[in-house]
């Protein structure tokens, strides 16, 4: 597996479209899945390739002068908790450093609330992010909304 900077609009929505429509037990709304495909083609993405073919993707967004956030992540079925995730952040972090950002931020479902989002939790607190700030409103009261930042210098 090898992961690269994708540069083209077209490939970015194309590889966000291969890995999301695998992933409907996170994705599972059409309206929002296609949002997050239409997005992918004006961020920047770092892609995970196996054999030619997409396993996963991370897109990155500026939120701040100094700050970029992880707007979606995903990996195939059947290769998660093998390295993929990890060596997709680790490739964000590069490029966003590469690019003059200071801090690299995620939001996700706060820890507790569903043991999916635990696992999600668990994960980026494992590549060294630390709890930021709780919005316990920003989605809705069933799924409140943490932030993770990590520096990137």
């Amino acid at each position: 597996m090898t992961t690269q900077q994708i540069a083209s609009a077209k490939e970015r929505s194309g590889i966000a479209r291969a890995v999301l429509e695998k992933l409907t037990d996170w994705f599972g709304i059409d309206e929002t899945r296609e949002q997050y495909i239409a997005d992918s083609e004006g961020q920047l993405m770092v892609a995970a390739m196996e054999g030619g073919e997409p396993v996963g993707f991370l897109c990155l967004k500026e939120t701040g002068r100094d700050t970029a956030e992880i707007a979606v992540m995903g990996v195939v079925p059947g290769l998660h908790r093998r390295g993929v995730g990890r060596a997709l952040v680790n490739a964000a972090r590069e490029a966003a450093a590469s690019q003059g950002y200071s801090f690299l931020q995620v939001k996700t479902v706060k820890m507790g609330c569903y043991a999916e989002y635990d696992r999600t939790n668990l994960f980026y607190q494992s590549m060294g992010f630390k709890e930021f700030e709780v919005f316990p409103q920003l989605w809705d009261e069933a799924n409140p909304c943490q932030i993770y930042v990590t520096a990137l210098k």
